[in-house]
């Protein structure tokens, strides 16, 4: 399958590191991140298994170690929101074979529906647009509306009308 981008480039998006306040008044920072696995593996493993969606992330320790490791090999560019000292969100930018990037973004039970995906999103595609990714995609549930809207906001566009799955796409920069 050959996958559709917009013609029109998304945006704009500023690049972490930053800080914001989300609806619940809560400092949120979102920063880069590739100093290795382990503030992630606390957060993924209190992850409410409601959660989770298209088998990820995987549900004990080990499994999370490995899942966290591939995409440290896979060269995922990382971006994380912190409350504290605390890791909060994820959200990833991970290369596929034709030269384009998946998205992948958790943010905990607690601090849903804040902002914080937003954010965090937004941080993670003006990361990408610094690093030269021009176009990304990601595929979601159907029946998950609140992060198709989030999608949509921030400029994702659905590109099939096929299987279970949404696929959407949004183009980073324009072609060169």
């Amino acid at each position: 399958m050959t996958r559709e981008y917009p013609d029109d480039v998304a945006g704009p998006y500023e690049a972490p590191p930053y800080e914001f306040e989300d609806r619940e008044g809560r400092v949120i920072e979102v920063e880069r991140y590739d100093d290795g696995i382990e503030p992630l593996l606390e957060m993924y493993a209190a992850f409410d298994p409601e959660d989770r969606a298209q088998g990820i992330p995987p549900t004990n320790e080990d499994q999370i170690r490995t899942w966290l490791e591939t995409l440290v090999e896979a060269d995922a560019l990382n971006v994380i929101a912190w409350h504290g000292e605390a890791p909060i969100g994820h959200a990833m930018l991970v290369p596929d074979d034709g030269g384009s990037f998946e998205l992948a973004i958790f943010v905990l039970r607690e601090y849903q529906n804040a902002g914080i995906g937003t954010g965090l999103i937004e941080g993670l595609l003006g990361a990408g647009r610094e690093d030269g990714v021009e176009r990304v995609w990601l595929s979601v549930e159907r029946w998950n509306k609140p992060a198709i809207t989030l999608y949509r906001k921030v400029g994702f566009r659905p590109t099939d009308d096929g299987s279970f799955e949404l696929e959407m796409s949004a183009r980073l920069t324009s072609d060169a």
